[in-house]
């Protein structure tokens, strides 16, 4: 579903100017931050269009992320007080998220693991698989069914810390993983039994 009316889509062009901004300008500022949604997929898992650019931030900076932001040319929004503010430039949409799916907020650990690498000509900071494949796995629904399939190519490509994985998902969505890794295995993707079964006996009982 495209974000932008009339399906008037930004050019590839305008989305590395609009990225290169972005992380210019929150650099500059030492504001912490990680790239998620598409940045992570594409760099990590599987080619697929984005034609917008997510920023996840701590829930403090977000406000001074906006004003970072306006104060480089953007136009600016608070649109969802709980989770979500927005910026558009050169015709892109930023969205300048500070709580994502299962009520999981940037923290210490997910910088720590953040990977710097270079995305649409931008070397930026992009959030690791395993946070991805926790947060899309979560943020999978009837209107956002690539989120599944995102999840399920970071599993496919990456070499992943599973206890990480483990650890996040008890306290954001273990059953909603679950689900997601006994899918993964129905397509013959590798996952450790051990994983399945400690989430089982975290949703079910031992």
């Amino acid at each position: 579903m495209s974000h932008y009316p009339g399906g008037m889509e930004p050019s590839d062009e305008d989305i590395e100017r609009t990225l290169a901004d972005v992380v210019r300008a929150i650099e500059e500022k030492g504001l912490p931050y990680l790239l998620m949604g598409g940045a992570g997929t594409v760099t990590f898992g599987r080619s697929r269009a984005t034609n917008d650019i997510d920023v996840f931030v701590r829930a403090e900076d977000a406000g001074r992320v906006l004003e970072v932001l306006a104060a480089a040319g953007f136009e600016t929004s608070e649109t969802d007080l709980e989770w979500l503010h927005k910026a558009f430039r050169h015709g892109v949409l930023v969205d300048v998220i500070y709580r994502s799916a299962g009520d999981i907020r940037l923290d210490d650990e997910m910088l720590r693991r953040g990977r710097r690498r270079t995305y649409r000509g931008t070397e930026a900071t992009i959030m690791c698989p395993e946070d991805l494949v926790v947060i899309k796995a979560i943020a999978a629904s009837e209107e956002a069914t690539r989120q599944w399939y995102d999840a399920l190519s970071l599993i496919a490509s990456c070499e992943l810390d599973w206890d990480y994985i483990v650890d996040r998902a008890r306290s954001s969505g273990p059953r909603r993983l679950l689900s997601l890794l006994l899918y993964a295995e129905s397509n013959d993707l590798a996952v450790p039994s051990w994983v399945v079964e400690s989430l089982f006996a975290t949703v079910h009982g031992s």
